[in-house]
């Protein structure tokens, strides 16, 4: 296909256009694919007012410190006396007292007192910008009245290239567009309060090998051409720079040969030269793999600590002996300094270092209760905004005055156990009380979480799941389960239930209204998915729709799940993809099935009929024969270039069972008017105009600022044409010349009252029009014409144009 023909051709491999090619398929494969750049940039605090006080109060503490007080901050400290996930080191006798570290980007991790987000997914499945920055506003205080400085989150990455990857629930979408978007708004959400941490910074694509394991297997070597990497993977990563990001994480992964944390064409020349990064870069947990070169390469902290690497004064000792500047030394400590003063860490009224996380739940500690009942609304808004509905038959939903509803499905309940166990990276922390491992021993969960030697079920049948497993989970106050809310509607509304929560062929009262299947797809970090279905759960949803002519299933789904055993089944009626809601899970689903509310989420991926559409995409990439380099140094080569999710299936003409942006409302909606307009007013030039500036000007954030400049504007009018408010979530996608079919560049979610009309603006940048050139290393406009698709998903056009540039 043409992304993998541009990849072979170009050779692209991150290097500029004056250095020599070098093959990342041939030996040595450990190292060699990616060039170094070295020195790396200074940070100078250019990200604005804010950005410049804090730089430069941090220079002036950090002038006070000695060259090992400065070593000191560099890494991890282990600290007894609180739950922080990472604690980096201080310089107590000029103030600074380090930092605490927590996860993660869907709310406190593994303590008490705190509220259980939807996770990243589910957000993404919302389409509303507005609530995902509501959403990390309500978070970050909740970390910072915790006493943590750092929340190790929005993810970026991975972005969801592999269908089964494990950790694909945590961040928003698999179209970069869409995840920049979000991650963007979370970003300056979160840093009212605290220290976003962009994570996994880039290309950790799946969990099977992220990490070396103990048959000495290196990590993979994700092999990703300058185009696709530009063009996909750096994407929402380039919008959390320009957001001011004040950390970002480096992934575990290798990028065309070396190590992400000692990758410095990735560090010094994508992140901090290109981005123009002003934070401080800092290691996954045990992901530092040198010591000195991780510090050229552009690594700032080593979490959760460099044990033999940058202890014992190492770096201090290093610019005695000439191999470190003291520049480089300064900037590592100002950098992580500078973020503490952003968030006005410095100030008394900020809770001292891991003050409400206790270092156990199981000891006598303090409760700190962080919950602001404030955010309920939020919380509420999050969980409902994020199910999609993609089947509604004959309108089977909203409900209508039922009598009897029989309620059949593992997903309905909770666990049978939400409670603290002592674990450390157990269940409780872990927020996977829902599932058994199939080879579940004694350590297996730790082992599963670190290295994927887990055998993960491709279903929690448990219980209900509220989010994926992992750092990146949360801990509930409370979990309202759908049975919990059908309950609660049976008592109000006068109706009764049935329930079968255990059979896969239970007897059904041929009176029900409706029957209603709950199932789940769960995921977990540390191993990638078995599957996109299982059987016990696809017989379940047959058996019901075998004898209930009103089948409806909710799904919650951590992750891409497909439903072609029984999604034209006459008897299914209803089909909701209910991802991972947050606490109020059955709450906001009750009030969407019983019309309280209309669904208004749409997908953020595709859904496909069979798994074996995504083809080299659906499974993790494995090693190469036992004994052979690839054995030992895993390679997975990403020739199908920026053609990925919707992309892929358009370029190859496969038609999705639910198409990426597909979903439902309980109303229909009219698109007309379009008009496209360029602003002429700007430069529209094949190269930005300010690219021959950036060689002798101190780098901004987010890269060159006239790639942020609005460019194009286009405008169109929806009606609801229904009888309910509803909310619509208009689509724009751009056909950039020599790209893909249809990209997605604009959306907008609006809530409609019954005939009422409201003109949607949508604006393009500059960036949104362009491509990357690898000749030219920068981001360029093509002349020519760009069609213009405007509709309720990446398949349902309503409005056609043009721009013509």
């Amino acid at each position: 296909m043409k992304g993998s023909i541009e990849f072979l051709a170009a050779g692209l491999l991150l290097l500029s256009s004056a250095e020599a090619l070098v093959n990342p398929y041939g030996d040595p494969l450990s190292y060699g694919g990616s060039p170094p750049v070295l020195p790396g940039p200074v940070g100078t605090g250019s990200g604005g007012p804010r950005w410049a006080n804090a730089y430069a109060q941090a220079k002036t503490l950090v002038a006070q410190m000695t060259n090992q007080e400065k070593n000191n901050l560099t890494y991890g400290h282990t600290d007894t006396s609180n739950g922080c996930s990472g604690v980096s080191g201080g310089a107590p006798r000029v103030g600074f007292p380090g930092l605490c570290l927590a996860d993660a980007g869907n709310g406190v991790r593994g303590t008490d007192g705190v509220n259980a987000y939807a996770a990243g997914l589910h957000v993404g499945a919302s389409w509303n910008r507005d609530l995902a920055h509501r959403r990390a506003v309500n978070m970050g205080r909740e970390f910072k009245n915790k006493g943590v400085h750092a929340c190790l989150g929005p993810v970026g990455g991975p972005l969801g290239r592999i269908a089964l990857g494990g950790r694909n629930w945590e961040g928003f979408s698999n179209d970069p567009y869409l995840a920049g978007q979000l991650t963007s708004q979370t970003i300056t959400g979160l840093q009212q309060s605290v220290i976003a941490t962009m994570k996994h910074f880039v290309g950790n694509e799946q969990e099977l090998y992220r990490i070396p394991n103990f048959v000495n297997q290196s990590s993979t070597s994700s092999n990703i051409d300058d185009k696709t990497i530009h063009e996909l993977y750096m994407w929402p990563f380039m919008d959390a720079v320009e957001a001011g990001a004040m950390s970002v994480m480096a992934s575990y992964n290798r990028i065309n040969g070396s190590w992400v944390t000692q990758n410095s064409k990735v560090l010094n020349g994508l992140l901090k030269t290109e981005l123009g990064f002003q934070g401080y870069c800092t290691s996954d947990w045990g992901g530092q793999q040198t010591g000195l070169a991780s510090a050229l390469a552009g690594l700032d902290m080593a979490m959760p600590s460099s044990a033999g690497m940058w202890d014992n004064g190492t770096l201090a000792n290093a610019v005695v002996n000439g191999t470190l500047s003291q520049a480089r030394l300064d900037d590592m400590a100002t950098r992580i300094v500078a973020a503490w003063y952003f968030i006005g860490a410095n100030l008394p009224e900020y809770p001292a270092l891991g003050s409400g996380m206790p270092a156990s739940l199981l000891v006598p500690h303090k409760y700190t209760n962080v919950k602001d009942p404030a955010s309920k609304p939020n919380l509420l808004a999050q969980a409902e905004e994020g199910h999609v509905l993609v089947k509604n038959i004959n309108n089977a939903l909203p409900f209508k005055n039922p009598q009897l509803i029989s309620l059949f499905g593992y997903d309905a309940v909770i666990a049978g156990t939400r409670n603290p166990d002592g674990m450390g990276l157990g269940p409780f922390a872990l927020s996977a009380d829902s599932i058994t491992f199939v080879n579940q021993t004694a350590n297996s969960w730790f082992n599963a979480f670190i290295n994927g030697s887990g055998i993960l079920p491709p279903a929690a049948y448990n219980g209900t799941i509220i989010s994926g497993g992992g750092s990146g989970a949360n801990t509930p106050p409370y979990i309202s389960a759908p049975y919990d809310a059908f309950q609660q509607e049976a008592y109000t509304r006068d109706f009764q239930i049935f329930w079968d929560f255990e059979s896969e062929a239970p007897f059904v009262d041929q009176a029900s209204d409706a029957c209603v299947v709950f199932i789940n797809a769960f995921s977990n970090e540390g191993t990638d998915r078995p599957a996109l279905e299982d059987e016990f759960s696809d017989n379940l949803v047959n058996n019901v729709a075998d004898n209930c002519n009103n089948t409806i299933v909710v799904l919650h789904n951590a992750g891409i799940r497909v439903v072609d055993a029984w999604i034209e089944h006459p008897n299914v009626t209803a089909v909701v993809y209910a991802h991972l809601p947050g606490q109020d899970s059955g709450r906001a689903l009750t009030n969407l099935m019983f019309g309280e509310r209309s669904f208004s989420g749409r997908m953020p991926y595709s859904t496909a009929k069979n798994a074996s559409d995504y083809g080299a995409l659906l499974h993790p990439v494995g090693a190469g024969p036992e004994g052979s380099l690839t054995y030992f140094y895993p390679q997975d080569n990403f020739t199908e270039g920026v053609y990925i999710d919707y992309r892929a299936f358009i370029a190859h003409n496969i038609q999705p069972r639910f198409e990426f942006g597909y979903g439902l409302t309980y109303s229909t909606f009219c698109y007309s008017g379009l008009s496209t307009t360029m602003h002429r007013n700007n430069t529209l030039t094949y190269l930005p105009p300010d690219s021959n500036k950036a060689s002798t000007t101190a780098p901004v954030q987010g890269g060159l600022p006239s790639l942020w400049n609005n460019i194009a504007t286009v405008t169109f009018s929806i009606q609801n044409t229904g009888s309910v408010t509803a909310m619509e979530v208009p689509q724009l996608y751009i056909g950039i010349p020599n790209g893909p079919a249809k990209q997605l560049r604009g959306f907008d979610k609006i809530n409609l009252k019954a005939n009422q009309t409201q003109c949607v603006t949508l604006q393009l940048t500059r960036r949104d029009l362009s491509t990357w050139s690898v000749v030219d290393q920068q981001w360029v406009l093509q002349a020519g014409t760009y069609p213009i698709y405007v509709g309720a998903s990446v398949l349902d056009i309503r409005l056609q144009g043009s721009l013509t540039i």
